[in-house]
């Protein structure tokens, strides 16, 4: 009798180790499958491991251009932050991963996807919104929500037990006292000692970013050139959005560039802390923001800040693959028709400065609006009427209050 597959989000490490090894044991045929989002240093170890540990076959999808172009990338055109900080690189990985996923059942006819996620984070709800969404008719294992497997495998120490017992491969070191998530966009610290708000992040824990007081004592100018709210070229070389991602992380990296620790709102209804380096993307943001203050009308920037929160929200807590973002995202590209310019940014110690901006579809007219307008342009007597207008419901409220 033939067994059921399960496509199980698979990283080569303890965790979806064991997992793979459990639900081999419970009588399916597992598919591991990893995504390439930029953080695979060695894609035949990982499937070496994940055959070892019982898969019957291994996927290894390269997605690093498609998360650029069509996740970060929209972020940017968005300014996307949540809780006014946080650049979303988590949230924006799961979807393509997701889909990733659910392509490789669909080709291989399997009923069951399968994940590490915990019962208590946001990775659940984006993994399986974005099943949903994609293929309705899959349906999702997920071992830590299930006692018979949780309460066996209670921590590291059992999970070693667990490998060491069934033949897993895994190294046995000393764990980093918290965890980490990598990809394109950035890397996240949370858990172990980040659980206490109150200590501060050790040195030693970044990897993207070198400390700002250690970064160099000169600063470093560079110029982005966008087209229609893309970054196409970084100091005159035309790049990749993978590539491109790439050479910022290095440069903001050298410049300690994108640092953020905040405690942040989980779906899920808890508080959590997280520490995030997003050198790159820290980057792209303040140069499109810049040049979107060139070449936006003031109502579609207001727009635009407006709808950005709930744009944010929904990418957080997985609804990438909605009727709601599809339209948001139909907006998005109308906005971003004259957002194409160059910018360039000065990066010091962790800061960034833009120093200069230009743009053939900018909507600043030095004549209008300068102090020493001989020509014209503007005739300042023009105000006297604008101001009596707009003061019109303000003095009419102002006879009423004194009724």
């Amino acid at each position: 009798m033939a067994k059921d597959k399960v496509v199980l989000a698979y990283s080569g490490g303890l965790d979806t180790s064991v997992i793979l090894k459990w639900l081999q044991l419970k009588g399916y045929d597992v598919i591991a499958y990893v995504a390439d989002l930029g953080q695979l240093p060695d894609v035949e170890a990982i499937k070496e491991k994940a055959m070892k540990s019982g898969a019957i076959a291994f996927y290894a999808l390269d997605l690093q251009e498609e998360f650029v172009s069509e996740l970060v990338y929209t972020a940017v055109k968005f300014n996307a932050l949540y809780e006014g900080r946080y650049l979303l690189g988590t949230s924006l990985a799961r979807p393509i991963i997701t889909k990733g996923m659910v392509d490789v059942a669909n080709k291989e006819g399997a009923k069951f996807l399968a994940h590490g996620a915990t019962g208590k984070g946001n990775d659940q709800v984006r993994f399986e919104l974005s099943a949903a969404s994609l293929n309705p008719s899959l349906k999702t294992i997920v071992p830590w929500r299930i006692p018979e497997f949780f309460e066996k495998i209670k921590g590291r120490k059992e999970a070693m037990d667990f490998a060491k017992e069934h033949g897993i491969p895994v190294k046995a070191t000393v764990s980093q006292p918290w965890s980490s998530d990598d990809n394109l966009l950035h890397i996240s610290f949370e858990a172990g000692i980040l659980e206490d708000p109150a200590v501060r992040p050790p040195k030693e824990m970044f990897e993207y970013t070198v400390d700002p007081q250690d970064a160099p004592d000169a600063p470093e100018i560079i110029e982005l050139e966008f087209e229609k709210g893309e970054a196409v070229k970084l100091n005159g070389k035309i790049l990749s959005p993978a590539n491109m991602l790439k050479e910022l992380n290095k440069i903001g990296g050298k410049h300690g560039v994108g640092r953020v620790d905040m405690v942040e709102s989980r779906y899920v209804g808890m508080k959590s802390r997280g520490v995030y380096e997003t050198p790159g993307g820290t980057i792209l943001y303040a140069a499109h923001r810049d040049l979107e203050a060139l070449t936006l009308d003031g109502g579609v920037i207001n727009l635009k800040e407006t709808l950005m929160p709930r744009f944010s929200t929904l990418v957080y807590n997985g609804y990438w693959y909605c009727q709601e973002m599809d339209a948001m995202r139909a907006l998005l590209e109308k906005t971003q028709e004259y957002v194409s310019g160059k910018v360039k940014l000065e990066l010091y110690k962790g800061n960034i400065t833009c120093i200069g901006r230009e743009s053939k579809y900018s909507l600043y007219d030095e004549k209008v609006v300068s102090m020493e307008d001989d020509e014209g342009a503007y005739d300042q007597t023009d105000a006297e009427g604008f101001i009596k207008l707009h003061a019109l419901p303000l003095k009419a409220h102002a006879k009423r209050a004194k009724k």
